[in-house]
């Protein structure tokens, strides 16, 4: 399988529905979900739940599997990692423009 390398666009587009976040929260325990079992519960359909998984695994957070007829889906925690990465980058560079903007305020008579 390639590597597989999604924008932070691309990743917090897909974090940021309701649906796929509740999906991630059913996969964090690392095991493997299938389509009926993720959409157990949510009140769409069988093909409406395969889209959001679409959507995941284009985002590089999920990965799929084939068992027999099923396909089965596991988090992919790198993906999540990402993501997390990307913010904690964000954080670093908003608290170096703060400590300047703070030192520079402190300088002013």
């Amino acid at each position: 399988m390639p590597s597989v390398e999604p924008s932070p666009a691309r990743l917090f587009a897909a974090l940021g529905d309701a649906t796929r976040l509740g999906m991630i929260g059913r996969l964090s325990d690392g095991g493997e979900r299938s389509i009926g079992q993720l959409g157990d519960g949510l009140p769409i359909s069988r093909q409406a739940v395969a889209k959001h998984l679409d959507v995941l695994l284009g985002a590089g957070l999920v990965t799929r599997t084939r068992s027999g007829r099923e396909a089965l889906f596991r988090l992919r925690p790198e993906g999540v990692a990402e993501a997390r990465d990307w913010l904690a980058k964000v954080n670093g560079q908003w608290d170096g423009t703060l400590g300047r903007l703070r030192d520079f305020v402190e300088s002013q008579p």
